[in-house]
């Protein structure tokens, strides 16, 4: 850990110049307490960097939980082996047939949405509409189709993966948020906040570090929508697991045991108490790492991912990374890599080979290893995956 000024520590040994200043002017607004934790994995954000936790008193930057709220991670371990998805293979199943059928099941990509609200849906999309009517918002006003979207991946770093523990054990794994809903809710909200700026003539470093206070009715709006959006992510990522599970069973030809469940967001606020003060703790690309709290840590496509448990540091506001962090960004990675450099990176994965997926090449992305041994402090790794199989939208 480095002490960066009183009231900016950082855990992250490659720290861009940009990312750096990003996060000390983030640390600089006046409600911030005691100060702001930089993760391993920091990297450029909206307003706030992607990869910090941002303890707060009185008030919440809507940009610095992040625009795609609740996202986050959800891991399953399954009773199946190597042996028996390599006999599965042998007997004239290749994994590439897992690929699809998943790929069908989930609809991928940005804008992606399901035809209809299947079984598995339903009592989800039933348990939201009464959440939101106890919030007091329709979400349809904010995405119409909202219902719809949930089952869905979206794109980018977004992913389903099927891993192999260090034991050879099968794990099932997937990153998605609260899609466009979510982004929708947010980017309301930061335009209101914004709008509160301008009114009462409050300058800013940066316009994305617009805030609302506790206690106004601004505030109370956005925290209803942001925990219904959190549930929301929190839900889709349990439907989704659902139906990775069953494609797994089929291509098996035996159900699937749930032999443990981890569902984590990496995106989100709530009320904490750190330091003897309670605080909204925004963790904006970092997840919440309590002693002996089950975390999921995911490197980038066809590198390596984790299953930690937290060790409550104290002076990292009980938080850990949530992953690689990137070091290039999007336009760069296509402008520096080529689609032969990706089929090289994900040699031994079954993945759908297209160049559309250049810019989540592992090389765009901060070493995971490195992320890791920077985390040493935060959490514990029990489990290490390696990916056999990736699917992405594009």
């Amino acid at each position: 850990m480095k002490k960066i000024t009183e009231r900016l520590l950082s855990w992250a040994s490659i720290l861009e110049e940009n990312t750096l200043e990003q996060a000390r002017t983030s640390s600089r607004m006046p409600f911030i307490y005691p100060h702001l934790a930089l993760m391993p994995d920091a990297h450029l954000g909206l307003g706030a960097t992607v990869g910090s936790v941002i303890p707060t008193l009185g008030a919440v930057m809507p940009a610095a939980v992040g625009v795609d709220i609740g996202c986050g991670m959800i891991a399953v371990k399954t009773q199946f082996t190597a042996l028996d998805v390599a006999a599965r293979v042998a007997q004239g199943t290749p994994l590439s047939e897992l690929r699809e059928q998943i790929e069908r099941a989930i609809p991928l990509s940005a804008g992606g949405k399901n035809n209809k609200i299947v079984a598995t849906a339903a009592p989800r999309v039933a348990e939201l509409e009464a959440l939101a009517v106890e919030a007091g918002f329709d979400p349809a006003t904010r995405a119409k189709a909202w219902a719809l979207q949930l089952g869905t991946l979206g794109s980018g770093n977004h992913f389903i993966e099927v891993s192999l523990d260090e034991n050879d054990q099968v794990w099932l794994f997937l990153h998605s948020g609260s899609r466009g809903v979510g982004n929708r809710i947010a980017q309301h909200h930061i335009r209101v906040a914004q709008a509160l700026m301008t009114k009462w003539w409050i300058p800013l470093a940066d316009r994305d570090l617009a805030y609302l206070v506790e206690g106004t009715p601004e505030f109370d709006r956005y925290i209803a929508e942001l925990r219904w959006a959190q549930h929301f992510a929190l839900l889709n990522r349990e439907e989704m697991m659902d139906r990775v599970i069953r494609q797994l069973s089929d291509f098996m030809g035996d159900a699937v045991e749930d032999v443990e469940r981890i569902n984590c967001h990496h995106n989100f606020t709530q009320k904490e108490t750190h330091f003897g003060k309670s605080v909204w703790l925004s963790r904006k690309g970092a997840i919440s790492a309590r002693a002996g709290q089950a975390g999921l840590i995911p490197g980038s496509m066809g590198t390596a991912s984790y299953v930690v448990a937290g060790r409550g540091n104290v002076l990292a506001l009980e938080s850990s990374p949530h992953g690689a962090g990137r070091s290039h960004s999007r336009s760069a990675a296509r402008r520096e890599f080529t689609h032969e450099q990706l089929r090289e990176a994900m040699v031994g994965i079954e993945f759908r080979d297209t160049a559309a997926f250049i810019d989540e090449i592992p090389a765009a992305y901060k070493p995971i290893d490195q992320v890791m041994a920077d985390a040493a402090d935060l959490v514990e790794v029990r489990h290490t995956l390696r990916q056999i199989l990736n699917v992405k939208g594009d």
